[in-house]
């Protein structure tokens, strides 16, 4: 598993405690409304829709609140057009990030994103810049202990499973196995995975860095963690791509 993914998966886990529940209700509902206004309110025939409305619902987003933003993105309720916009750039160390943004104002957006960068010792780079060092994919994170009823998770029993919903890969990742799929096979594979009674400890369609720069000292980390951080908490930020790559040991005493 990249630095990235399991930086990520360690604040997954940590959950709502480290944000306002209000800030992050805030980018789940802006995720689901615009899913709704490009592909339809339906979420059977949507399925951006669909991985959107699950994720709200995991965060424990009231449902009228989810329902009320389909329909703004339909057209059936008024509110606020949000458009979706990519930045690139580079963080310390020359660690490539992708920021994605879902915005009613570009011009302060970018702004913003440009002052982290460079109040962080990183700099924005133009488009297409960094893009090409990443592929969009779907990640799938199953605990060992987490087969059917409870049962310990082989990569033979996992295989079979998730190579038929159309998986691409199996790896292992410290306490999980990781299964990786294509954008558009990743609805089927997360679905797959549940029905056959697996737990998930997290599933997103995500960009993978295709190159990774080693972070080895503490300090470095930290630099590059901090700009990631405070690029995350950016009310307009939906998703911060990088891909440096930690070993275990910095990444626990960062997490410490």
């Amino acid at each position: 598993m990249s630095g990235h993914s399991k930086w990520a998966t360690i604040k997954h886990k940590k959950g709502a405690a480290d944000k306002a529940r209000g800030k992050l209700f805030a980018k789940l509902i802006r995720q689901v409304e615009v899913a709704a206004r490009e592909g339809g309110g339906d979420p059977d025939s949507n399925p951006t829709l669909r991985t959107m409305f699950q994720k709200a619902r995991e965060a424990s987003v009231p449902l009228d609140t989810i329902e009320r933003a389909i329909k703004r993105g339909t057209g059936e309720l008024e509110g606020v057009r949000y458009e979706q916009v990519t930045y690139e750039g580079y963080a310390p160390n020359g660690v490539a990030v992708i920021v994605e943004c879902l915005t009613d104002n570009r011009n302060r957006t970018g702004s913003d994103i440009r002052a982290v960068f460079s109040k962080n010792g990183g700099s924005m780079a133009e488009p297409g810049a960094v893009s090409w060092q990443f592929e969009r994919k779907g990640v799938l994170l199953v605990p060992r202990s987490g087969g059917p009823g409870g049962t310990t998770v082989t990569e033979d029993d996992l295989m079979l499973v998730a190579l038929d919903a159309g998986a691409e890969d199996i790896s292992e990742a410290g306490e999980h196995w990781q299964v990786t799929t294509s954008a558009a096979d990743f609805p089927t594979a997360r679905a797959a995975l549940e029905s056959a009674g697996y737990t998930l400890d997290s599933a997103e369609a995500t960009m993978l860095a295709t190159t990774a720069v080693p972070l080895a000292t503490e300090g470095d980390a930290k630099k590059v963690l901090r700009l990631v951080d405070l690029l995350e908490e950016h009310e307009d930020v939906q998703n911060v791509y990088a891909n440096f790559d930690i070993p275990d040991s910095i990444l626990e005493l960062v997490e410490a």
